[in-house]
């Protein structure tokens, strides 16, 4: 079963088509760090952004390997676009921005990004 999200204004708006996630990322890196955001990650063909595209921004940093989306009303970061190691295009999620998700039951993992 496929579930929805958006940004807070709600003029980015994503699917994902699979189940809700039951755990989440939690990188302490600067950048995710500041924002707090819970991830989960899926394949890009899964991933489908429903409106928005008009409102996105793009933020990158470091390596320059993760293309942070934002929207540029609102300024929360719904996903990001990305490859895995193995070289298949990826959207990491924030789970943040999906009001289905009972964010106080979800596994965290803590990925330590600040060191890397």
């Amino acid at each position: 079963m496929a579930f929805q999200g958006s940004c807070h204004c709600g003029k980015v708006a994503f699917t994902v088509d699979a189940e809700l996630p039951s755990q989440a990322l939690s990188c302490n890196c600067s950048y995710c760090r500041r924002k707090g955001m819970l991830l989960a990650f899926f394949p890009t063909e899964k991933f489908t952004l429903d409106n928005g595209a008009d409102s996105l921004r793009s933020y990158k940093f470091n390596t320059h390997r993760i293309d942070h989306q934002f929207c540029a009303d609102c300024g929360t970061q719904p996903f990001s676009m990305a490859t895995n190691p193995d070289g298949t295009p990826t959207r990491a999620v924030n789970l943040r921005c999906v009001p289905a998700l009972d964010l106080g039951a979800l596994e965290i993992q803590y990925y330590n990004g600040a060191d890397k």
